[in-house]
């Protein structure tokens, strides 16, 4: 039978079929009631195990974290918080979790814990939510681009340009660490280097962009950047992803003209394609807020704020 995902039954309407699915077990309660999750969707899917039929043995290894194949029959739930439930008909353990060790439980996590746990911090609402919000605004990204005409090309992420003269960069270097060729003057000599000269980890795709631009017209890159600056704010990452468009023939108002028109763009794309994880992120950021000091707390709710940039033009100075 083919496996489905848990946002597909989460929205159908066809009850009594048989369904597999597999994810991850977020709670089992009572020995009866199994909250599954696939990352396909915020919610879970309940599955009601009939536990006076099912293997003692089989129900001790579900556990928060155990990964599961599930079949049964989609029902309309009788419960209040879903819509549908499955009737199980048989459980498969495809991964054991220890109760003991598996750090992510059924509980609000700090950020700076599941920093400490980031193999696993995908696993909680939070981290799922903002990646399934970041997968979208990628595929709006491209596709704005490519409905206004530009062309896309991948920037070298190895590169002897340090294109905005930031000067923090990190080398990239097959010569020996410990003993690495010198020239004349006593310096390491990057000519024997793989390149044969000194080359880094980019900082922008923008020269090769505007290079791109000056033979298509309109070209953007979106791809890795890398800033050795050891600063841990908000402002600052070792590795990001970048967006830069070039355009030949553009003046100032063209420039402002698409800056404006692709943000709300993507704005507008992800509020109507991630209604749930936006409404959950935005109570996480509400509770994150109330432990700040008053005056570093934001003004406006995040949804709030989306559509605050959709109804109001941009000012120009």
């Amino acid at each position: 039978m083919k496996r489905m995902d848990v946002a597909q039954l989460l929205g159908s309407k066809n009850f009594l079929q048989e369904v597999t699915i597999s994810g991850w077990v977020r709670t089992f309660r009572a020995n009866r009631f199994i909250a599954l999750n696939d990352g396909s969707t915020l919610q879970n899917i309940q599955c009601v195990v009939d536990f006076e039929n099912t293997d003692e043995n089989l129900l001790k290894r579900i556990t928060t974290g155990a990964a599961v194949r599930v079949s049964g029959l989609l029902v309309e739930s009788q419960g209040r918080g879903q819509h549908v439930e499955i009737q199980v008909i048989s459980v498969e353990i495809l991964g054991d979790s220890d109760p003991e060790s598996y750090p992510i439980q059924p509980k609000r996590h700090s950020l700076e814990f599941l920093r400490e746990n980031a193999h696993l911090r995908i696993r909680t609402n939070t981290f799922a939510a903002v990646m399934r919000v970041r997968s979208a605004l990628s595929f709006a990204i491209h596709n704005y681009f490519i409905k206004n005409g530009f062309y896309n090309f991948h920037a070298p992420i190895i590169t002897g340009s340090d294109a905005e003269g930031a000067g923090e960069m990190f080398r990239v270097s097959n010569l020996e660490p410990k003993n690495p060729p010198l020239n004349e003057d006593g310096n390491v000599d990057f000519s024997k280097d793989f390149f044969g000269k000194e080359t880094n980890l980019t900082v922008s795709g923008q020269l090769e962009a505007e290079t791109y631009a000056m033979a298509l017209g309109k070209v953007y890159t979106f791809g890795p950047t890398f800033r050795a600056e050891n600063s841990n704010t908000t402002r600052h990452l070792a590795e990001f992803w970048m967006i830069e468009p070039e355009m030949a023939f553009y003046n100032l108002d063209d420039n402002m003209d698409l800056a404006e028109d692709f943000i709300k763009s993507v704005i507008a794309y992800v509020l109507k394609n991630c209604k749930d994880d936006l409404a959950f992120l935005e109570q996480r950021l509400i509770q994150e807020e109330k432990s700040k000091p008053v005056l570093e707390r934001s003004s406006m709710p995040l949804l709030e704020k989306l559509q605050f940039i959709l109804d109001n033009n941009f000012k120009r100075v």
